[in-house]
């Protein structure tokens, strides 16, 4: 069906109305959106009215394949092997694609990656590695698929040609309060994923209080629709549910994250930042056919750390995207905070409660993160806890570091960052960190 054959106001109305819209005018009206000829005040009351209506799921397919078909597509047939890609929904201290990719691509998997930056709360893993000195995520179709084929792994930013329609609906969304749309969170990154030209997709859905979706059932209904879109268009997906109720790891900010991933790499990493990336990389060999079960793929994991191929992996990706390979033996290479600032625990007892969303929201004022597409971030600021939900603690010992620009600003941070702790006389009950896997 063509545009011109098409109302949007009728398309718009009827939406609001609670009918349904056929895959062909959703096409068109995807299609109007791009050239223009549907202007943006309609494109935001569709939005709207879908935020508040909801998607069934052949809409939300074709809402997805017209998203995907807006712009070009990336095809590698000369690379032989298993195409797999990963994606997080977002958390704070959210460092596992860093580990991941180039652990994947030491067992044998091809991982195109096309990644994205923070926004609000979350953090955003091309803001983590343009931490790193010359590293470039600006890459060409042609350098992507070059790197790609000589490391196995690959770490960019979404071209203007990669989903354009996508990315200007975004836009919209985040300025008309329509985000957080489970059908319009869907497609959008099912879109973009399988715009890379991927066979397999594993999705990290994060919940709990510093996830987008805070809540258990609504994390649960994200992942269906995702996995419902993946086979409708006949690319293998799974999903695996975990927990972001505290910061993952020790490190909140850029380079104080890709100091950690560094060291995950060489096998030193908090229990539930290795928990989390192992789980997902299960996922990733299993649907690469690398491995044939889940302790086949555990074990090939942490060969490839223990061995150094996954750090070498690494140093290999830095150096091809005009990076500084020498921050992988001496990390001090990165960005540093102007001033750093510790917190103690005034009395002893357990660490109850780290608010990852209050930690969150305290680095986008520290400068670790943005407020609006296309502000700029402080590469060197942000957090690291010395002490993890459920550590005992004694008076005065050392609960976490703030990185700084001033003393001023390091200091206001860690008093409001110590106000999303609390420590109690008893123990907490033990958060899960992989809550559910589905689609396998």
């Amino acid at each position: 069906m063509m545009l011109r054959r098409v109302n949007p106001y009728e398309l718009i109305l009827r939406k609001r109305n609670r009918g349904r819209l056929a895959p062909e005018e959703i096409r068109a009206l995807v299609e109007g959106f791009g050239s223009g000829a549907v202007p943006d005040y309609q494109m935001s009351a569709f939005l709207m009215a879908v935020y508040f209506r909801g998607m069934n799921v052949e809409e939300t397919v074709a809402l997805t394949e017209a998203l995907m078909n807006s712009g070009e597509r990336f095809e590698f047939p000369d690379l032989a092997g298993p195409k797999v890609d990963k994606h997080s929904t977002g958390g704070v201290g959210d460092k596992v694609s860093l580990i991941l990719a180039p652990l994947a691509a030491a067992c044998g998997l091809i991982v195109p990656m096309v990644s994205g930056r923070s926004l609000g709360h979350t953090g955003g893993t091309l803001d983590k590695l343009e931490s790193i000195s010359g590293f470039r995520t600006d890459l060409s179709r042609a350098e992507f698929e070059r790197i790609l084929g000589n490391i196995g792994v690959s770490m960019m930013g979404q071209t203007d040609g990669l989903c354009p329609a996508d990315r200007r609906m975004y836009a919209l969304r985040d300025v008309t309060a329509t985000v957080d749309s489970i059908p319009l969170i869907a497609a959008s990154i099912m879109s973009k994923k399988l715009a890379e030209g991927i066979d397999g997709l594993v999705l990290d859905v994060k919940t709990g209080g510093g996830a987008f979706m805070s809540r258990l059932p609504q994390a649960r209904s994200l992942a269906r629709q995702m996995l419902r879109i993946g086979a409708r268009m006949g690319k293998r997906v799974v999903a695996v549910i975990t927990g972001m109720s505290e910061p993952l790891g020790h490190a909140v900010g850029n380079a104080l994250e890709v100091a950690e991933a560094i060291e995950a790499l060489k096998g030193r990493w908090p229990l539930d930042l290795e928990e989390v990336t192992l789980a997902l990389g299960e996922e990733m060999l299993l649907l690469g056919r690398v491995a044939r079960t889940q302790v086949q793929a555990r074990r090939l994991l942490l060969r490839a750390l223990a061995d150094g191929r996954a750090l070498e992996v690494f140093r290999k990706l830095v150096e091809a995207q005009g990076g500084d390979p020498k921050v992988i033996d001496d990390p001090s290479r990165l960005p540093r905070a102007g001033h750093v600032h510790e917190v103690f625990a005034p009395a002893g007892g357990y660490l109850r409660q780290i608010d990852a969303l209050r930690i969150g929201l305290l680095g986008v004022e520290l400068g670790a993160g943005r407020r609006k597409l296309g502000a700029k971030v402080d590469p060197a600021v942000g957090f690291v806890f010395r002490r993890k939900v459920g550590d005992k603690v004694e008076p005065g010992e050392l609960l976490f570091e703030v990185h700084a620009a001033t003393r001023r600003r390091a200091e206001e941070a860690g008093r409001a960052a110590f106000a999303a702790c609390t420590i109690g006389r008893n123990a907490p009950r033990a958060g899960e960190r992989v809550i559910a896997r589905m689609g396998r």
